[in-house]
Protein backbone atom coordinates (compact mmCIF):
# COMPACT_ATOMS: atom_id res chain seq x y z
CA UNK A 1 0.00 0.00 0.00
CA UNK A 2 1.31 3.31 -0.94
CA UNK A 3 1.16 6.26 1.42
CA UNK A 4 -0.20 9.52 0.20
CA UNK A 5 1.92 12.51 0.92
CA UNK A 6 0.90 16.17 0.95
CA UNK A 7 2.91 19.14 -0.26
CA UNK A 8 5.02 19.24 2.87
CA UNK A 9 5.86 15.63 2.62
CA UNK A 10 3.53 14.66 5.49
CA UNK A 11 1.30 11.71 5.43
CA UNK A 12 -2.26 12.76 4.36
CA UNK A 13 -3.82 10.93 7.31
CA UNK A 14 -1.56 12.85 9.64
CA UNK A 15 -2.57 16.05 7.94
CA UNK A 16 -6.24 15.25 8.41
CA UNK A 17 -5.70 14.45 12.10
CA UNK A 18 -3.69 17.66 12.53
CA UNK A 19 -6.43 19.65 10.80
CA UNK A 20 -9.12 18.06 13.01
CA UNK A 21 -7.04 18.68 16.13
CA UNK A 22 -6.42 22.23 15.02
CA UNK A 23 -10.12 22.89 14.31
CA UNK A 24 -11.08 21.31 17.65
CA UNK A 25 -8.56 23.52 19.44
CA UNK A 26 -9.96 26.59 17.69
CA UNK A 27 -13.51 25.55 18.57
CA UNK A 28 -12.46 24.87 22.17
CA UNK A 29 -10.80 28.27 22.38
CA UNK A 30 -13.93 29.92 20.96
CA UNK A 31 -16.09 28.06 23.51
CA UNK A 32 -13.78 29.22 26.30
CA UNK A 33 -13.99 32.78 25.00
CA UNK A 34 -17.80 32.56 24.85
CA UNK A 35 -17.89 31.22 28.41
CA UNK A 36 -15.58 33.97 29.60
CA UNK A 37 -17.70 36.60 27.83
CA UNK A 38 -20.84 35.18 29.47
CA UNK A 39 -19.12 35.21 32.89
CA UNK A 40 -18.00 38.81 32.40
CA UNK A 41 -21.48 39.88 31.26
CA UNK A 42 -22.95 38.19 34.35
CA UNK A 43 -20.43 39.96 36.61
CA UNK A 44 -21.24 43.25 34.88
CA UNK A 45 -24.97 42.76 35.51
CA UNK A 46 -24.27 41.97 39.18
CA UNK A 47 -22.08 45.05 39.50
CA UNK A 48 -24.72 47.25 37.84
CA UNK A 49 -27.40 45.84 40.15
CA UNK A 50 -25.19 46.41 43.19
CA UNK A 51 -24.46 49.96 42.03
CA UNK A 52 -28.17 50.72 41.55
CA UNK A 53 -29.00 49.36 45.00
CA UNK A 54 -26.27 51.38 46.68
CA UNK A 55 -27.29 54.49 44.74
CA UNK A 56 -30.93 53.97 45.72
CA UNK A 57 -30.01 53.46 49.38
CA UNK A 58 -27.92 56.62 49.31
CA UNK A 59 -30.76 58.63 47.78
CA UNK A 60 -33.16 57.32 50.44
CA UNK A 61 -30.60 58.19 53.12
CA UNK A 62 -30.33 61.75 51.78
CA UNK A 63 -34.12 62.13 51.75
CA UNK A 64 -34.39 60.77 55.30
CA UNK A 65 -31.69 63.18 56.54
CA UNK A 66 -33.42 66.09 54.82
CA UNK A 67 -36.74 65.15 56.43
CA UNK A 68 -35.12 64.79 59.87
CA UNK A 69 -33.41 68.15 59.45
CA UNK A 70 -36.69 69.90 58.72
CA UNK A 71 -38.39 68.12 61.63
CA UNK A 72 -35.57 69.19 63.96
CA UNK A 73 -35.98 72.78 62.83
CA UNK A 74 -39.75 72.60 63.05
CA UNK A 75 -39.78 71.14 66.56
CA UNK A 76 -36.73 72.95 67.98
CA UNK A 77 -38.82 74.79 70.56
CA UNK A 78 -40.57 71.64 71.81
CA UNK A 79 -38.64 71.32 75.08
CA UNK A 80 -38.91 75.08 75.67
CA UNK A 81 -42.67 74.82 75.20
CA UNK A 82 -42.86 71.94 77.68
CA UNK A 83 -40.92 74.01 80.21
CA UNK A 84 -43.44 76.87 79.88
CA UNK A 85 -46.55 74.76 80.55
CA UNK A 86 -46.22 74.74 84.39
CA UNK A 87 -46.08 78.55 84.34
CA UNK A 88 -49.25 78.56 82.28
CA UNK A 89 -50.89 76.22 84.81
CA UNK A 90 -49.90 78.52 87.69
CA UNK A 91 -51.43 81.54 85.95
CA UNK A 92 -54.67 79.65 85.43
CA UNK A 93 -54.72 78.53 89.09
CA UNK A 94 -54.18 82.15 90.20
CA UNK A 95 -57.20 83.22 88.16
CA UNK A 96 -59.32 80.36 89.55
CA UNK A 97 -58.41 81.20 93.15
CA UNK A 98 -59.20 84.89 92.59
CA UNK A 99 -62.66 83.97 91.28
CA UNK A 100 -63.76 83.02 94.79
CA UNK A 101 -62.93 86.38 96.31
CA UNK A 102 -65.06 89.54 96.58
CA UNK A 103 -62.12 91.81 97.36
CA UNK A 104 -61.61 94.68 94.92
CA UNK A 105 -57.82 94.33 95.09
CA UNK A 106 -58.05 90.65 94.23
CA UNK A 107 -60.34 91.43 91.27
CA UNK A 108 -57.74 93.86 89.92
CA UNK A 109 -55.00 91.28 90.44
CA UNK A 110 -57.18 88.76 88.61
CA UNK A 111 -57.55 91.13 85.65
CA UNK A 112 -53.77 91.58 85.49
CA UNK A 113 -53.17 87.84 85.61
CA UNK A 114 -55.86 87.26 82.95
CA UNK A 115 -54.16 89.81 80.69
CA UNK A 116 -50.79 88.13 81.29
CA UNK A 117 -52.35 84.74 80.52
CA UNK A 118 -53.93 86.08 77.32
CA UNK A 119 -50.58 87.48 76.13
CA UNK A 120 -48.84 84.27 77.10
CA UNK A 121 -51.33 82.14 75.14
CA UNK A 122 -51.05 84.38 72.07
CA UNK A 123 -47.23 84.14 72.21
CA UNK A 124 -47.49 80.34 72.39
CA UNK A 125 -49.95 80.27 69.48
CA UNK A 126 -47.63 82.48 67.45
CA UNK A 127 -44.94 79.81 67.92
CA UNK A 128 -47.23 76.91 66.98
CA UNK A 129 -48.23 75.77 70.48
CA UNK A 130 -51.97 75.47 70.97
CA UNK A 131 -54.45 74.02 73.43
CA UNK A 132 -55.77 70.52 72.72
CA UNK A 133 -59.50 70.63 72.10
CA UNK A 134 -61.90 68.44 74.07
CA UNK A 135 -64.95 69.33 71.95
CA UNK A 136 -64.67 66.27 69.69
CA UNK A 137 -64.85 63.83 72.60
CA UNK A 138 -62.24 61.58 74.15
CA UNK A 139 -59.22 60.72 71.99
CA UNK A 140 -56.59 58.52 73.68
CA UNK A 141 -53.91 60.08 71.44
CA UNK A 142 -54.63 63.55 72.83
CA UNK A 143 -56.29 62.96 76.20
CA UNK A 144 -55.26 61.07 79.31
CA UNK A 145 -58.13 59.63 81.35
CA UNK A 146 -57.04 59.80 84.99
CA UNK A 147 -60.36 58.83 86.56
CA UNK A 148 -63.87 57.59 85.81
CA UNK A 149 -66.92 59.17 87.35
CA UNK A 150 -70.63 58.45 87.24
CA UNK A 151 -72.50 61.00 85.16
CA UNK A 152 -76.02 61.24 83.81
CA UNK A 153 -75.11 64.25 81.65
CA UNK A 154 -72.76 62.52 79.17
CA UNK A 155 -72.47 59.08 77.63
CA UNK A 156 -70.06 56.44 78.86
CA UNK A 157 -66.48 57.05 77.73
CA UNK A 158 -67.04 60.77 77.09
CA UNK A 159 -65.20 63.61 78.84
CA UNK A 160 -66.88 64.86 82.02
CA UNK A 161 -64.26 67.32 83.27
CA UNK A 162 -60.90 68.71 82.18
CA UNK A 163 -58.46 68.44 85.09
CA UNK A 164 -55.39 69.86 83.34
CA UNK A 165 -55.17 71.43 79.90
CA UNK A 166 -53.10 69.71 77.25
CA UNK A 167 -51.05 71.38 74.54
CA UNK A 168 -49.54 70.42 71.22
CA UNK A 169 -46.83 71.84 69.01
CA UNK A 170 -48.13 71.62 65.46
CA UNK A 171 -49.27 67.95 65.40
CA UNK A 172 -47.00 66.70 68.19
CA UNK A 173 -48.45 66.40 71.71
CA UNK A 174 -46.41 68.28 74.31
CA UNK A 175 -48.68 67.25 77.14
CA UNK A 176 -51.91 65.29 76.95
CA UNK A 177 -55.06 66.81 78.41
CA UNK A 178 -55.88 65.16 81.74
CA UNK A 179 -59.59 64.40 81.91
CA UNK A 180 -62.16 62.47 83.87
CA UNK A 181 -64.52 60.35 81.78
CA UNK A 182 -67.99 58.95 82.38
CA UNK A 183 -68.53 55.33 83.38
Amino acid sequence: MEEKKDFNGNNSEETQVNEQTSSEEVKSQEDEKDLRIAELENELKKSEDKYLRVFSEFENYKKRLEKEKYQAIEFACESFGKDLLPILDNLQMAINSANNSNSEELKQLKEGVELTLKNFLSMLAKNGIEKISTENGFDPNLHEAVMKVDSDEVESGEIVQVLQEGYKLKNRVLRATMVSIAN
